[in-house]
C-alpha cells in the first residue's frame, strides 16, 4: 500500500507540473495581440470602504509554530549532494520557481528564528552554489524543470533532456526576488547571488517592455520565444525583473488588458485576453496579488486589485456559507493540478484543469492562501479560514495543500510552494514586505 501512495504522488507531481506549466502566448500575431487591448476604459475607481491591511505586529506562540510546520517540508524534501529541494513531497524534480519559494522561505526561517545563522548560511552556500552550475536552456537561462539530484535538464516527466525544454520568464524572473534580497543585505553570500546574475542571460526574459518565454518549436526543434503572463502574475513578474533594471513597464501596467466582471456583487479584474485568439486562460486566483503585497507591498492599483479579489472570495461565504480561499495547487486525484478560480473561462468559482476541464468537485480552500488573506487583512472571515485549515498541518511533511470544500477531506499533497510562501507570510505578519522592510524605520518619530 505504501508503494502504491508513493507511485500516486509521483504521478501527481508528474501530471500537476505538466498542466501548470507557465501560461505562454505566442508573441507573432501583433494584430489580434492589440485588438484585445482595453485602451485605458477600465481604470480602478478605489473603493471607498477598501479593506484595510492589517498593522504588522509581535508574532504570537502560535505563528512560530506555524512557521516551524512549515519549515519541515524543507528538512524532508532537501538533497544534500545539490542544496536543492523538491517541488513535490519525496519526488526529485523542481521548478525554478519552487527554488525561488525555497530561497525565501529559508530567508523568512531565519529571520523567525526558526533556524540558526549557521544552518542559513550552509543552506544557502549551497543552493547558490548549485545555481551557478546549473546546465542552461541553449546558454542561456534555466530550464523549465531539474532533477534536484543530478541538475540534469528533464522534461515534465523527469525524463533528461540534452537540451532543455525552455524557460519560464515568470519563474525565472521570480528568482530575482531573492537574489536581490541577499545582493542587499547578506554580504555573505552577495558574491555568489552576484554570479548567478552574470551567469544568466536575464536581459532575454523582456522584449519591448512585456515578459518572454521560451520553448521548443515542435517542427524545428529550436528555440522559440512567447509572451508570458496574464493579470496579476504578469504584473507581480514585471514587479520582480524590475529589481534587475530590466524595463518591463508594458507588462506592469495593469489596465492595457483589464476588463471587469460582477462576481458576488464585486466587479473583479478580468484578463481581456481571449483564449479563442491566444490559447492561454485567464485564471483569476489569489496567490499574485498576496505575493505581491508579501514581498513587494502594494501601490494603490494593487492594493484596489487585492481588496477585490479578496471580497469576492469573502462575499460568497456571506452568500452561500462557503469558506472560500482559492488558488492553484498540486491536488491528490486526477488532474492532480487545479486552478481554483474566483473566475476563469466565463465562470464565476470556476475549478478548471490547463486543458480546459471543470472539475466542480474538486474545490478547495488553499491553506496558502488562507494564510495569505489572514496576514494581510486579519478580519472575522480570514480568521474562519485559518482556523480551517488548521487540518492540513502534518508531523513532517509540512502544510499540505488544502481542503475540499464538497466533502472537507484533506488535499493532502504537500509543495515547495505552499510551505515557503507559509514562512513568507508569517514573516510579513512581522516585518512587513521583504523587499522593503530594509527600509523600514523602528520607533520612527512623528
Amino acid at each position: 500500500m505504501n508503494n502504491i501512495l508513493k507511485a500516486r504522488s509521483h504521478i501527481a507531481f508528474i501530471i500537476g507540473l505538466l498542466l501548470a506549466a507557465i501560461i505562454a502566448i505566442s508573441s507573432d500575431n501583433a494584430v489580434q495581440y492589440a485588438q484585445s487591448k482595453t485602451s485605458g476604459k477600465n481604470v480602478l475607481q478605489i473603493t471607498k470602504n477598501q479593506t484595510v491591511l492589517a498593522q504588522h505586529d509581535v508574532l504570537e506562540a502560535h505563528d512560530i509554530q506555524n512557521a516551524v510546520i512549515a519549515w519541515q517540508y524543507f528538512e524532508r524534501n532537501y538533497n544534500a549532494q545539490t542544496g536543492l529541494v523538491n517541488s513535490v513531497d519525496g519526488f526529485p524534480s523542481t521548478t525554478l520557481w519552487d527554488q525561488s519559494s525555497y530561497l525565501l522561505g529559508l530567508i523568512s526561517a531565519l529571520k523567525l528564528g526558526v533556524i540558526d545563522l549557521e544552518k542559513f548560511d550552509e543552506r544557502m552556500s549551497q543552493v547558490l552554489q548549485t545555481l551557478t552550475k546549473l546546465p542552461l536552456f541553449f546558454d542561456q537561462l534555466p530550464n523549465k524543470v531539474y532533477d534536484t539530484r543530478h541538475l540534469q535538464m528533464t522534461t515534465y516527466n523527469n525524463t533528461p533532456s540534452k537540451t532543455g525544454i525552455g524557460w519560464s520568464a515568470l519563474d525565472v524572473a521570480r528568482i530575482a526576488v531573492p537574489l536581490n534580497i541577499l545582493l542587499y543585505d547578506y554580504p555573505q553570500h552577495s558574491a555568489a547571488a552576484g554570479k548567478i546574475l552574470s551567469n544568466w542571460s536575464f536581459e532575454r526574459l523582456v522584449k519591448d517592455g512585456v515578459l518572454i518565454g521560451a520553448r521548443l518549436h515542435e517542427e524545428t526543434g529550436l528555440p522559440e520565444h512567447v509572451q508570458e503572463g496574464r493579470l496579476g502574475y504578469e504584473e507581480y513578474g514585471a514587479r520582480a525583473i524590475g529589481l534587475l533594471g530590466l524595463d518591463a513597464t508594458v507588462a506592469l501596467k495593469y489596465d492595457d488588458y483589464m476588463r471587469l466582471e460582477t462576481v458576488e456583487d464585486q466587479n473583479i479584474p478580468i484578463d481581456s485576453r481571449d483564449i479563442a485568439l491566444f490559447g492561454a486562460p485567464n485564471y483569476v486566483v489569489s496567490e499574485p496579488y498576496i505575493l505581491m503585497a508579501i514581498e513587494f507591498g502594494l501601490d494603490h492599483q494593487a492594493k484596489e486589485l487585492t481588496h477585490r479579489i479578496y471580497k469576492a472570495q469573502e462575499s460568497r461565504f456571506r452568500n452561500t456559507g462557503q469558506l472560500t480561499a482559492v488558488s492553484e495547487d498540486n491536488i491528490n486525484q486526477a488532474p492532480y493540478f487545479i486552478y481554483n478560480t474566483v473566475f476563469a473561462n466565463g465562470v464565476a468559482w470556476n475549478a478548471v484543469s490547463e486543458s480546459g476541464e471543470i472539475f466542480p468537485n474538486l474545490r478547495t480552500i488553499s491553506t496558502k492562501a488562507a494564510f495569505g488573506w489572514d496576514a494581510l487583512f486579519k478580519t472575522d472571515y480570514t480568521k474562519r479560514l485559518v482556523d480551517a485549515v488548521q487540518k492540513t498541518q502534518t508531523k513532517d511533511r509540512g502544510w499540505v495543500s488544502g481542503v475540499y470544500e464538497n466533502d472537507d477531506s484533506l488535499n493532502d499533497v504537500a509543495t515547495a510552494n505552499t510551505n515557503g510562501i507559509i514562512l513568507e507570510i508569517i514573516n510579513y505578519k512581522a516585518n512587513g514586505p521583504l523587499i522593503s522592510a530594509r527600509f523600514k524605520k523602528e520607533n520612527k518619530s512623528d
